[in-house]
């Protein structure tokens, strides 16, 4: 089972979401289509219409969207190879534009695999104090879809203890609460945007900040039921931070790597 499964139509290009309290996050009172769920709810819907899996992906986050709110989601798919699709979907709630993923999809057959970049030791996840929050949220957004586990540095409540990070760097694990959904590249989508809850480890103080995009590229994927975000905050500027977060499956395998440019919060 995966998190998010758009709805088909009768146009094979054409799929809907609805926006729902689990997909979003923020205050109770003005909650919004957490980015991540955006990313994947593309992934999920030019997979579905390519039969083809993601490479790379990047989302651009143009607009919010309310829970309550269906998006229209229209896949274009410009080039169509023998081992390679080219696609892009956008995703609308009527005239306004929400989010645009662009993506790349496909396998080469008989190349090699390697991996260069570790794992970084880390204590398992059974091993690891459950983040605690300190903000205000329904129990029931995004967030309450997973288990997330301190591996290294400041999450949550403890942002602001210590004071600035010397190296930018806060570790989680993350595994999805319902055993039965699959760590696929949907859900991989998702996790990749907790980026964004590295800013204030990186900082020494309560801050975060909203996406502007979020760019994902897929290694191998094999089973793991906890999924280590080696988050790496590189710089913050003119209101804005950047930084990079690797995804390891729980044998030390990189499943993906992505990266992001966030309006900076300080709160």
């Amino acid at each position: 089972m995966t998190l998010i499964q758009p709805l088909p139509t009768d146009d094979p290009l054409r799929y809907r979401l609805d926006v729902t309290p689990q997909l979003c996050v923020g205050h109770p009172d003005s909650q919004f289509l957490f980015g991540g769920a955006g990313m994947a709810s593309g992934l999920a819907a030019i997979e579905t219409a390519t039969g083809r899996q993601t490479v790379w992906a990047a989302a651009q986050y143009l607009s919010y969207a309310r829970p309550g709110t269906t998006l229209d989601l229209d896949v274009v798919v410009p080039v169509s190879g023998k081992y390679t699709s080219q696609a892009r979907v956008t995703a609308r709630a009527g005239d306004t534009e929400i989010f645009t993923v662009n993506a790349a999809l496909g396998a080469r057959p008989d190349a090699p695999e390697a991996q260069w970049a570790q794992m970084p030791e880390v204590p398992r996840p059974e091993d690891c104090p459950a983040m605690e929050y300190n903000w205000i949220r329904r129990p029931d957004d995004i967030n309450g879809s997973f288990h997330q586990r301190v591996a290294a540095g400041r999450f949550g409540l403890a942002r602001g203890e210590g004071g600035p990070s010397t190296d930018g760097i806060a570790r989680l694990w993350c595994a999805p609460v319902d055993e039965g959904t699959t760590v696929d590249r949907v859900l991989l989508g998702v996790i990749a945007d907790f980026l964004p809850s590295g800013i204030g480890n990186a900082l020494g103080t309560n801050a975060g900040g909203n996406s502007l995009d979020n760019t994902i590229r897929f290694a191998r994927l094999v089973p793991t039921r906890w999924v280590l975000a080696d988050i790496r905050i590189h710089a913050t500027a003119q209101g804005f931070a950047h930084g990079r977060v690797h995804l390891f499956a729980e044998d030390g395998t990189l499943l993906a790597t992505a990266s992001q440019s966030v309006i900076l919060r300080v709160h």
